[in-house]
C-alpha cells in the first residue's frame, strides 16, 4: 500500500473544530505524546481549532479499571497471579470486546469463560462472569456520558482517535457512538497499535478496516502530523481510508518531531513528561519491531532535544522525564554532557542496554549527576544460550556489569524479563532465576511479560510463522477484531505462564519489588534507599517537587564492600 500523492498544501478557509482523544484504558505515565505533538503541529501549520482529551486520569475509569482487577483478583488462584496485571491487559480488553460486539448472552459467557482461561488456567463460573457485568457496563456507561458531554460542550466537526490495543474497545464503542448520535462529525483512527498489533502488510489489518469502515472515515499509520492536516484541508482522497505515513523516514528527524502542546492536560495527574533523542533502534532482537518498522537508527540534535525538555519543563513546573527512545545508549554521554553543561535540573528515565559503557562506574556517576533517574534494561533471560537465540548481542556477565554499575551510581533499575520465548528450557528458566537471586539488591523493581508474538514485523518473524496458531478460534474472531496470535511450540503457553508464576514467588521470597501502585512505589524507593548510597530520590518528592538532591554528594564506593575509597565530588547542585 504506498502513501497518496499530496496537492501542494492551502490551508481551509473554514477552520474546522478538531478533538483528540486517548480513551481507556492507557497508563497515564505522561501526557499523551501523539495527541499533544498533532495539537502543535495542525495549530501552527492552520487555523483549525484543537482541543485533547485523556480519558484516562478521569477519576471514574480509574475506579472501574482497579474494580475490575480487584474482582478478578478473588476468582484467580494466588499460584496464578504471578504477572497479574500484565496478563490482565488482555483480559480486560478482550472482556470489553465481547460485551459491545456479542449479542447472544451464551455466546458472550463462553467467550469470557475462554478469555479468562487463555490468561489465567482457571476456570469461571457463570455468577463470577456475572460479577463483571456491573464493571464492564459501568465503563460503557461512563464512557458514553463522558464522551457526549464532552461533544455536546466542544462540538467539534472531527474527531482523531489515539488507538492501542488496550484502548481498542474503548475507541471502536466510541466511534460507533458518535456515528450514530452525530453523523455529520467525522472520525480518524491513529495510534500505535497500528504499528505493533495491526501493520498494514498483515491480513488482520484488512480485515479490521472491514469492520470499522461503516463508522470510520480515515486510518492513518505512522506519524501521521501531514496526514492528518491534509485530511482537514480537504486534500485527500475522498473514497480512500488508509494512509500509511512515511515522515519518519525522513533524515532529518528533527524537522518531523514535534514539541507537545501539553496545555489541555493537568500535568500533575502524570509521573513524567517526555521527550525523544532518536528514532529506531541500532540492534536487532528478535522479538522485537523497532528497527523494522522505524527503519534506520537516526539520532537527533542534542542541542535541541536539551532545549524543548528545558522548556517544557520550565512551562509545566516539572522535572521528571521519560525518554521515549527505544535505546539511549547511543545519546546519552551527549545528552548528560549537554544537561550538565547547561545546568538543565531534570530527571529522567529510560531505556537503556547492557554494555561496556555503562558498567563503568564512572560513566555512571556522570549519568547520575545528569539527571538519570531509571534505566530499564532488558535483561530477557539469564541463560546465555537463550539470550543468543534471542540475538540480543549481549553477554551474562555483561549484564550483571551494567545493572551493578547503575546501582552503585544510585540510578533505580527496572530488570525486563521475557519468559517463555521459543525454545526456552527448564534448564534455561532456572538459570533466569538463579541470576535474579544473584543480582537482588542491585535491582530496584522487574517487569516480567510472556512472549508475545505479532506475527509480523518481528525480526524472527519468519523463522515461526509455520508455528503460529490464533488463541480464540474464527468463531470469535469478529467479535474480538483483534486476533491473538501464540506459537504452538516449546515451551507450551501453559508451561510459559506457570513459569511466570513460579518468577512472581521467586521476586516476593528474595524481596524484589514489582510496584503497580503509589504505596507498593513508595515501599521501593525505601529500600533502594536503604541498599544504595547514591540512590537517586523517591518518586513522590520529584513529583512535588520536594527533592533535595545534592548531587555533590555522589561518592566512589569499593564495589564489594560499598565503602568510601576517595572524595570524588561532582560540582553539580540543583
Amino acid at each position: 500500500m504506498k502513501v497518496n500523492s499530496y496537492k501542494k498544501n492551502t490551508y481551509s478557509t473554514s477552520p474546522q473544530k478538531l478533538l483528540l482523544c486517548l480513551l481507556p484504558f492507557w497508563t497515564p505515565m505522561t501526557p499523551p505524546q501523539s495527541i499533544s505533538q498533532l495539537k502543535n503541529y495542525i495549530q501552527t501549520n492552520s487555523s483549525h481549532l484543537v482541543k485533547a482529551v485523556d480519558f484516562n486520569v478521569m477519576n471514574e475509569f480509574e475506579e472501574l479499571y482497579n474494580l475490575y482487577f480487584e474482582t478478578l483478583k478473588n476468582y484467580i488462584p494466588e499460584d496464578k497471579q504471578g504477572s497479574f496485571y500484565n496478563l490482565g491487559q488482555d483480559a480486560i480488553q478482550n472482556h470489553m470486546m465481547a460485551y459491545i460486539n456479542c449479542t447472544d448472552i451464551d455466546e458472550y459467557n463462553e467467550l469470557v469463560r475462554l478469555i479468562i482461561s487463555n490468561n489465567y488456567f482457571c476456570v469461571l463460573t457463570e455468577d463470577q462472569i456475572e460479577s463483571f457485568n456491573y464493571v464492564i457496563s459501568e465503563m460503557f456507561s461512563k464512557l458514553e456520558d463522558n464522551l457526549v458531554n464532552l461533544i455536546e460542550a466542544e462540538k467539534p466537526d472531527v474527531i482523531g482517535i489515539d488507538v492501542y490495543n488496550t484502548s481498542l474497545a474503548a475507541s471502536v464503542f466510541s466511534a460507533r457512538l458518535v456515528r450514530d448520535r452525530y453523523p455529520h462529525i467525522k472520525i480518524v483512527m491513529g495510534g500505535g497499535m497500528f504499528i505493533w498489533q495491526l501493520p498494514p502488510e498483515s491480513s488482520d489489518f484488512n480485515k479490521f478496516v472491514e469492520a470499522v469502515k461503516k463508522f470510520v472515515d480515515m486510518i492513518y499509520v505512522g506519524l501521521g502530523n501531514k496526514i492528518f492536516l491534509d485530511y482537514l484541508n480537504g486534500e485527500l482522497e475522498e473514497e480512500k481510508i488508509v494512509y500509511i505515513s512515511d515522515e519518519l523516514s525522513n533524515k532529518n528527524i528533527d524537522s518531523e518531531i514535534v514539541i507537545p502542546d501539553l496545555d489541555d492536560f493537568n500535568v500533575q495527574y502524570y509521573p513524567y513528561l517526555f521527550g525523544i533523542g532518536s528514532v529506531s533502534c541500532p540492534f536487532d532482537c528478535g522479538f522485537c519491531i523497532a528497527n523494522k518498522y522505524y527503519g534506520k537508527y537516526r539520532k537527533r540534535d542534542i542541542k535541541k532535544v536539551v532545549t524543548e525538555i528545558e522548556t517544557l519543563s520550565k512551562k509545566y513546573g516539572r522535572k521528571l522525564f521519560f525518554m521515549n527512545d527505544s535505546l539511549l545508549n547511543p545519546i546519552i554521554m551527549d545528552f548528560c554532557n549537554e544537561l550538565i553543561k547547561n545546568k538543565v535540573s531534570i530527571y529522567f528515565d529510560s531505556f537503556l542496554r547492557a554494555d561496556e559503557a555503562s558498567a563503568n562506574i564512572d560513566n555512571t556517576l556522570l549519568w547520575r549527576k545528569a539527571g538519570f533517574y531509571k534505566a530499564r534494561i532488558g535483561v530477557e533471560s539469564g541463560s546465555q544460550r537463550l539470550l543468543d537465540i534471542m540475538n540480543k548481542g549481549t553477554q551474562i556477565e555483561q549484564l550483571k556489569a551494567t545493572i551493578s554499575g547503575l546501582a552503585y551510581a544510585g540510578i533505580k533499575t527496572t530488570a525486563l524479563w521475557i519468559v517463555g520465548h521459543p525454545g526456552e528450557t527448564e534448564e534455561d528458566f532456572l538459570e533466569t532465576l538463579n541470576l535474579l537471586e544473584e543480582l537482588k539488591d542491585d535491582i530496584y523493581e522487574v517487569e516480567c511479560n510472556q512472549f508475545f508474538y505479532y506475527h509480523t514485523y518481528q525480526t524472527s518473524t519468519e523463522s515461526w510463522e509455520d508455528k503460529a496458531t490464533l488463541l480464540y478460534s474464527e468463531k470469535f474472531s469478529d467479535k474480538l477484531m483483534l486476533p491473538t496470535w501464540f506459537l504452538d511450540c516449546e515451551p507450551s503457553r501453559e508451561e510459559a505462564f506457570d513459569r511466570i508464576n513460579r518468577f512472581a514467588l521467586q521476586c516476593k521470597k528474595l524481596g524484589i519489588p514489582t510496584p503497580n501502585n503509589m504505596q507498593e512505589i513508595h515501599f521501593a524507593d525505601k529500600r533502594w534507599k536503604r541498599l544504595h548510597r547514591n540512590s537517586a530520590p523517591p518518586l513522590v518528592e520529584i513529583q512535588n517537587n520536594q527533592c533535595i538532591d545534592n548531587r555533590e554528594n555522589l561518592v566512589k564506593m569499593n564495589t564489594a564492600a560499598r565503602m568510601q575509597i576517595d572524595d570524588t565530588k561532582f560540582g553539580f547542585e540543583l
